[in-house]
């Protein structure tokens, strides 16, 4: 069974910076795309960073470009997102994602999500 499971959110002042994980397990990690999506209350769903499953390309919106960088570690089943000078408009809930598509279906797989606080 698919699960990923996210963790190191928690509470940091504006300028700060935290760096969040997502580890995979029950799927072959290796030939997943992996994605960050963040929610904030009262808001919809929003693609924080992604990276490709071959040659580890990465996306990011321009709301978080120059400040959000996402890795992966096919051999720990493990993606991160580093975010560095967090404003107080980065306060969500984070979700990890797994997209592959295969064959003509599609495998999506989201994690629980952890909360990011960006507050003085």
């Amino acid at each position: 069974q698919a699960q990923l499971v996210e963790s190191g959110g928690g509470l940091v002042q504006p300028g700060g910076s935290l760096r969040l994980s997502c580890a995979a397990a029950g799927f072959t990690f290796s030939t997943y795309a992996m994605s960050w999506y963040r929610q904030a209350p009262g808001k919809g769903r929003e693609l924080v960073a992604s990276i490709t499953s071959i040659g580890g390309f990465t996306n990011y919106p321009d709301s978080v470009k120059g400040r959000f960088t996402i890795s992966r570690d096919n051999a720990k089943n493990t993606v991160y997102l580093q975010m560095n000078s967090l404003k107080p408009e980065d306060t969500a809930v984070y979700y990890c994602n797994a997209l592959r598509v295969a064959g003509g279906r599609s495998y999506d797989y989201w994690g629980q999500g952890t909360q990011v606080t960006v507050s003085s």
